[in-house]
């Protein structure tokens, strides 16, 4: 744990996972102890638990960082001597314990769900979506998505509601991302080894009909907690080379592969589902991607002997849809004939036909030209259809009114369920046992209300500017490690080396932006005005540091350009040091940057974003949002809790960028920065500390994934 910086006049107190122990650990062998160790791994339980991931890292620090903090890759490769002493250790032995014996006590807890007496007790949730983020050593996610799935299914562990999601296992998932000298992004491809995934293979195959083929995948079960994640394999012998290709990356290829992938995804994995047993009561669309389940379900239907039209209701009405695109040109859309062609095995048992398809797909279905649309098609076959923010729900529903045969936006039956995140994932252990000293509740605790943050405003001023410094310093050693692996992969010289390893300052005011680099989110905001930006970060006695991490597209060259872009500024003399630009934006990453950033930077084009969650994990740890008024900061800014960049007002695109632009510039200047420097005499800077714990006050106990998956439960599930 990184102390906080000389500087600082005060002292960060350390509880909770530091507590002694009076009783002797039981001994025990390295044999047993790689039993103990592999069982606590088989579930995912121990991505969001600290105390597990001690209990690995305590094995080999060093190895289980160089792992990626892969429990299993770690375990193939220690060796058994390091093993053995390991387990000499009394603190080795008792960390392991208490994991064990916490995951027990977590996972068969009476639930929040099970006190519910309004809920339905026979309900059984199929949650689909294309990707998850569960942790960083599980290469299945791209960005949001993913991080919201993977949230979604650890918040429906932590509650007990009864859900099964399913997905596709991907050779090698998104992408690693590295940048070279000149600043271009260089794409690599690692491939997975599936024994060092924490996955099963269940013995089961399923045969997916697509188009003249049948695809056979093998169905492997991830265990999230309470949670059974079912993903689809098509890297098998008896495919084509062409139906290999199926699970071999995220968001990859032409139009035509990611079709047939989702193909796979919807009417695979709902053959999957009653392959391993699981009779859903709803299901949970997340995403256009999987809207071929509802056709695979009204195909089951019929085959049991219902009607068409009667299927299709079945299906309607035991499906909710969750929209997570503000931009029409976002919605995935394929020619009718080549839908047809890929999805009529599935159709024809349906007894659906061609004019059927494009009526359920087309906005309009008399216009013979337009495409069929992923998202039409699920808005046609749900019956609860939410977007992920209020602003969100507001725009679908203007963007939806030819869709659903109405004038009025006010008619369109889609409502809202903002995002929200899961907290014991992205809530450093500082954070976590600071607000349960400081403030005397649990934080993590799984429920969906959260009053014990009230408490939080009251806090001792001084222990909390500790715990910001200790958070900023640790986020700083993180950076430096980041820079010095980067450089010692291009042959650096020690100077480099050296350069990379003092980089930044621990007690300077840190402003963090990372999220995924599409030209919408506008990364290159900040550099509109190098004046003004030079004269920010070369203030000696106010120093402000900025870092950026993010992934463009493979193919998306305007979003690479962007870092490029960034790259070359951050290499120049005088921002060297002062703005820093972080290779392979991943979930480590992000759990780095959100905890130690002073402030966090979101600079959508509004109404682009549709909610973003990356801003939520900040109040956590007593950050600060500035962000523009887009997705889900409209609904949590209340003028004391943040800053907002620029108004609402509709202009051009050049026009919008230099107003957001002299305002992001004219907050830095008058309010943030001297905000931050203004000290008492006791060090501390009061009205900055206000804000923050404002922040954590209001933005923590509202934005959760908790009370997300709880609203879904009430709104969309029941």
């Amino acid at each position: 744990m990184a102390r906080t910086s000389h500087s600082s006049k005060h002292t960060l107190k350390l509880t909770g996972s530091l507590r002694a122990r009076v009783v002797e650990p039981t001994p025990l062998s390295a044999a047993r102890a790689r039993e103990q160790l592999k069982e606590l791994a088989s579930n995912l339980w121990w991505t969001w638990n600290e105390t597990a991931q001690r209990a690995f890292a305590a094995v080999d620090p060093v190895l289980w960082d160089a792992t990626k903090h892969s429990p299993l890759e770690m375990l193939e490769r220690v060796q058994e001597s390091t093993l053995a002493a390991a387990c000499l250790e009394p603190g080795f032995r008792l960390v392991l314990a208490d994991a064990l014996a916490h995951r027990t006590q977590s996972l068969t807890a009476h639930s929040w769900y099970s006190r519910q007496a309004k809920l339905p007790k026979n309900l059984s949730v199929a949650y689909f979506c294309s990707e998850y983020a569960i942790h960083e050593s599980m290469q299945q996610y791209s960005g949001g998505l993913g991080v919201l799935a993977g949230d979604h299914l650890k918040s429906a562990s932590d509650l007990g509601v009864p859900l099964t999601a399913v997905g596709l296992l991907y050779e090698h998932g998104y992408y690693q991302q590295q940048f070279a000298t000149d600043g271009t992004t260089r794409v690599l491809y690692p491939r997975i080894r599936r024994e060092t995934m924490p996955i099963l293979d269940t013995g089961h195959r399923v045969q997916c009909p697509i188009g003249d083929s049948t695809v056979h995948a093998k169905v492997w079960k991830a265990t999230v907690g309470r949670v059974a994640l079912y993903l689809l394999d098509a890297n098998l012998a008896e495919n084509t080379p062409e139906d290999r290709l199926l699970t071999e990356g995220l968001y990859k290829g032409e139009p035509a592969l990611r079709m047939r992938q989702q193909v796979l995804l919807g009417v695979g994995g709902s053959i999957a589902l009653r392959t391993v047993g699981v009779h859903a009561t709803v299901y949970h669309l997340n995403e256009g991607h999987a809207a071929f389940a509802a056709i695979e379900r009204c195909a089951q239907f019929v085959e049991g002997g219902a009607s068409k039209a009667n299927s299709m209701e079945r299906v309607r009405a035991s499906t909710a849809f969750t929209t997570h695109t503000p931009v029409p040109a976002g919605h995935d859309r394929y020619s009718v004939d080549d839908v047809w062609t890929a999805l009529r095995p599935t159709l024809e048992r349906a007894k659906m036909t061609h004019a059927d398809l494009a009526a359920l797909g087309r906005e309009n279905p008399s216009d013979e030209a337009e495409p069929l649309c992923m998202t039409v098609l699920c808005l046609r076959l749900a019956a609860k259809v939410n977007g992920v923010a209020k602003l969100h729900g507001e725009v679908s529903r203007a963007m939806w009114t030819a869709a659903y045969g109405v004038k009025s936006a006010a008619k369109v039956p889609i409502f809202s369920i903002t995002n929200g995140v899961h907290l014991p994932t992205w809530m450093h252990p500082l954070a976590r046992d600071f607000w349960r000293s400081a403030a005397g509740f649990d934080p993590l605790a799984p429920e969906p209300k959260a009053p014990g943050w009230k408490k939080v405003r009251v806090v001792d001023r001084a222990e909390f500017w500790a715990m910001r410094s200790a958070l900023r310093a640790q986020l700083v050693a993180f950076v430096r490690g980041r820079l010095a692996r980067a450089v010692a992969r291009r042959g650096a010289s020690a100077f480099a080396m050296d350069a990379a390893l003092s980089t930044l300052n621990p007690d300077a005011l840190t402003i963090g932006f990372a999220r995924r680099f599409a030209t919408y989110k506008r990364a290159h905001l900040l550099m509109r005005d190098l004046e003004r930006l030079t004269a920010l970060v070369s203030n000696e006695k106010r120093p402000v540091q900025f870092l950026y991490a993010g992934k463009a597209h493979p193919r998306d060259a305007g979003g690479q350009e962007l870092a490029q872009q960034i790259h070359a500024i951050a290499e120049t003399p005088l921002f060297r040091g002062k703005i820093v630009l972080l290779e392979e934006y991943d979930m480590e990453v992000g759990r780095a940057l959100v905890s130690g950033c002073d402030v966090w930077l979101n600079t959508p084009l509004r109404p682009h974003e549709a909610s973003g969650t990356s801003g939520m994990k900040v109040p956590l740890h007593g950050g600060i949002n500035c962000s523009i008024s887009d997705g889900w900061w409209p609904e949590s800014f209340d003028g004391t809790n943040g800053w907002t960049i620029g108004d609402a007002r509709e202009l051009p695109r050049e026009a919008r960028d230099e107003a957001d632009a002299k305002s992001l510039y004219q907050l830095l200047e008058k309010s943030i920065v001297p905000e931050f420097y203004a000290r008492g005499r006791d060090g501390l800077p009061m009205k900055w500390i206000d804000r923050a714990l404002a922040s954590a006050a209001t933005v923590s106990p509202v934005f959760s994934a908790h009370r997300m998956v709880a609203e879904y439960c009430t709104k969309s599930y029941s």
